[in-house]
């Protein structure tokens, strides 16, 4: 059916034509889309021949188009009547070849913006690609504007945003390309997603349903155009994207790099309150109750509202959003198209652990899957879109594209690129460093161990730094503040870096023992760059609510990216807000307080910074990575990359009898006594208690009780066993403990 209307079209574009014309695409979308071809560039450079569908702003184009368009919108109807604003362009006619089957572009917007403007789509339509954009339902002139919903009363009623649903933003999206399908126009499969925030998680939505669609009822089924031909997309491109947006919005601190599965678990978090209320504002929402598949001002009444963050309305936020507003939980049991996967250090809203989530399970799934990540100074606020850095990343998106649409060029390889943040703004990203895989990124680390208890007071911290380091409304990546501890705060300092300086990159874990508190207290945590001629500048923060306040607990910050220079020193702040004024305030809190903070006693830290020198470095600062700590959640196993690092639970590091060691005799007389030395050590921070320890074989029988050994001590045993059996005896030395493990050592006896 497809190719026959193919043939009817370029017939009648033949017949009906006339001579001078060299455009065959006159219309898209049922005629709803008017096509003008670009006469002269105006202020649009190489614009000339290019076809453009849809509506533009006069006033914002000098261009000379064959047919006027219009200026306010552009819309076609999806799936359940809404009418969405929408763009489509394409390349000159190649005439005499068929103007057919162009490979198209998918150019996705911000969250409350609109589809991309003509000239905006010129990147891609230079290299020879049709594009495609729109605006999502409950934005601009798709259903927000007073205008498109007096144009269309009926079709709007239910055009409020859906907050990317796999069944309706991104259905939109598949329906149209379709409809273009069946026209002729594009390929049915190669088809490219790119985007940022917003569209970036519309990008990565379409990368992993690939060729599936979604339907209301959430069932999965082929994705195919209205008349039938099978549809894929062929590479993605998400740009700071959410893949986890309870993680993103309200973060709990139960996120880890190092992690296989990152699907969120433990406490409710904390919200971004600055950056949840901005967003608020920025889209048309359903009326409160109405539809519980985006109750956006429900949910937004809940995280306002604070803790306690418990009951029926809680739970069915987070099953909703989890389920289907979050392409980390969409349905993974095949492997997502090839993908680009781009986030930033610096960027406070969707932070690089949240394509790392995606990345670390992904890659254990599939991992020959192509996809690789770029990781920078660059995205939401505090993002400093350095020009080396956004250049970079342009010249490999056009290389992913251009190999999976076209098969031009050699496949990209898939790895992880990133550039650290620099100070003044302006200045080019450091870097860039690449390695195989996130883990290899940073060979070494660094290490600060204290074990004295500081306290985090309900009411601690400086509200004029919070301010400083708040993103919104116009936070900086270079801010600085004084570099004082703040009064009723937690501070860790690690020592001056040497000459060379010290490049941090990843996420810092955090290993502490954390006492009192309550189930809605939250620590606050940043990592600073302290200046010794009084300033501090934050790399990279975390809010966190732990899961008790009872004992040993490990969390990481976000990932950062820095250079510590000659001189400078890097802190570990905890505070109990990241915050400058009480709940509620518009855009003055980066994190909302807590309700109910309690105070929390901290002692027994460690402090891990991940960073780019090898071990070895630096006189021997820097170390090799140790075991890495998995957290007290069901399944916690390591991501690809780390199984050479090695692991260990929560309650090993905290106490482990790791090493058991024998001397004695190898020899011995029927009868007689043996003595040896047995060696336990305890390499965790806390004390081992109830250690035992049991000596058995043939004729061998002996047990004591050895009591406490101390963190990090290892305490001598003698023994003294009567062997009654001649010949060849294998004693076995179990050494047992109430929270600390088992370990046994064999050792071979002759005895005469």
């Amino acid at each position: 059916m497809r190719k026959l209307a193919l043939v009817v079209a370029t017939f009648a574009a033949f017949i009906f034509a006339p001579a001078a014309a060299n455009a065959t695409i006159t219309s898209v979308l049922d005629g709803d889309l008017t096509c003008a071809t670009v006469t002269s560039d105006g202020n649009v450079s190489t614009s000339v021949g290019q076809r453009w569908c849809g509506s533009l702003n006069p006033a914002s184009i000098t261009s000379g188009l064959s047919t006027p368009l219009p200026s306010d919108r552009s819309t076609h109807k999806t799936f359940d009547g809404v009418p969405l604003d929408v763009n489509v362009a394409f390349p000159a006619d190649p005439n005499p070849a068929a103007d057919t089957d162009w490979p198209v572009v998918g150019m996705f917007h911000g969250y409350g913006g609109s589809k991309m403007s003509f000239s905006s789509m010129q990147r891609w339509l230079d290299k020879g690609y049709a594009v495609y954009s729109v605006t999502n339902r409950g934005s601009g002139e798709s259903c927000k504007s007073a205008g498109s919903i007096a144009a269309d009363p009926t079709g709007c009623a239910k055009g409020y945003v859906h907050l990317m649903d796999p069944r309706y933003e991104i259905r939109d999206t598949q329906n149209f390309l379709g409809e273009l399908v069946d026209e002729g126009v594009i390929s049915p499969d190669k088809i490219a997603a790119t985007g940022g925030s917003y569209g970036g998680s519309e990008s990565l939505h379409l990368g992993v349903l690939k060729n599936r669609v979604v339907d209301l009822d959430g069932t999965y089924h082929p994705w195919t155009s209205p008349l039938g031909e099978a549809m894929s997309v062929a590479v993605a491109s998400p740009n700071i994207p959410w893949t986890d947006l309870i993680q993103a919005l309200a973060p709990n601190g139960d996120t880890y790099d190092y992690l296989k599965d990152g699907s969120f678990s433990g406490n409710a978090g904390v919200m971004k309150e600055s950056y949840v209320n901005g967003l608020y504002i920025s889209a048309r929402n359903a009326p409160i109750g109405t539809d519980p598949t985006a109750d956006l001002v429900g949910w937004k009444g809940l995280l306002d509202a604070g803790e306690p963050y418990t009951g029926a309305a809680y739970d069915a936020m987070v099953a909703e959003i989890t389920g289907h507003h979050s392409a980390y939980y969409d349905d993974h049991s095949q492997a997502p198209a090839p993908l680009l996967l781009s986030s930033g250090f610096t960027d406070d809203l969707f932070p690089v652990d949240e394509v790392i989530r995606f990345y670390n399970r992904t890659k254990a799934q599939y991992p020959n899957s192509p996809m690789s990540v770029f990781a920078g100074s660059f995205g939401h606020a505090r993002g400093q879109n350095q020009s080396n850095v956004t250049s970079a990343l342009t010249v490999l998106e056009n290389s992913w594209v251009d190999y999976y649409l076209k098969g031009t060029g050699s496949q990209p390889a898939s790895n992880v690129t990133a550039y650290t943040q620099t100070c003044p703004n302006g200045t080019p990203g450091g870097g860039p460093y690449t390695a195989n895989d996130w883990a290899s990124l940073a060979p070494g680390e660094l290490v600060l161990k204290n074990a004295a208890s500081q306290t985090i007071a309900a009411d601690g911290g400086d509200p004029t730094v919070s301010a400083t380091f708040n993103p919104v409304p116009a936070g900086q990546a270079c801010a600085t503040a004084p570099n004082a501890k703040e009064t009723g705060t937690a501070n860790y300092d690690m020592p001056a870096a040497p000459a060379a300086g010290y490049t941090v990159l990843g996420s810092a874990t955090v290993l502490a023992k954390i006492t009192g508190g309550n189930p809605d207290s939250q620590v606050a945590v940043r990592l600073l760059d302290i200046n010794p001629a009084g300033t501090e500048t934050l790399i990279s923060r975390a809010t966190w609510r732990p899961a008790d306040s009872t004992g040993y607990q490990v969390f990481q910050l976000h990932p950062g990216a820095w250079k510590v220079e000659s001189g400078h020193s890097v802190r570990l702040q905890l505070l109990p807000k990241d915050a400058s004024a009480a709940a509620g305030d518009l855009l003055g809190n980066y994190a909302r307080p807590s309700n109910s903070q309690a105070a929390l006693t901290v002692s027994q830290l460690e402090l891990r910074v991940p960073v780019v020198e090898a071990p070895g470095a630096l006189g021997g600062l820097v170390k090799k990575p140790a075991k890495k700590v998995l957290p007290k959640r069901a399944g916690a196993e390591l991501a690809p990359g780390y199984a050479a690092i090695g692991s260990v639970t929560l309650a090993q590091y905290t106490a482990r009898i790791s090493k058991v060691t024998v001397s004695g005799p190898k020899k011995g007389k029927k009868g007689k006594k043996a003595t040896f030395k047995v060696k336990i050590t305890n390499s965790g921070r806390d004390n081992a208690n109830g250690v035992k320890l049991k000596v058995s074989g043939r004729g061998l029988r002996f047990k004591t009780y050895v009591g406490k050994i101390a963190g990090g001590k290892t305490r001598t045993v003698k023994v003294k066993v009567r062997m009654k059996k001649k010949g060849k005896v294998k004693a076995s030395f179990k050494v047992t403990s109430r929270n600390a493990g088992v370990k046994t050592v064999k050792k071979t006896l002759r005895v005469k």
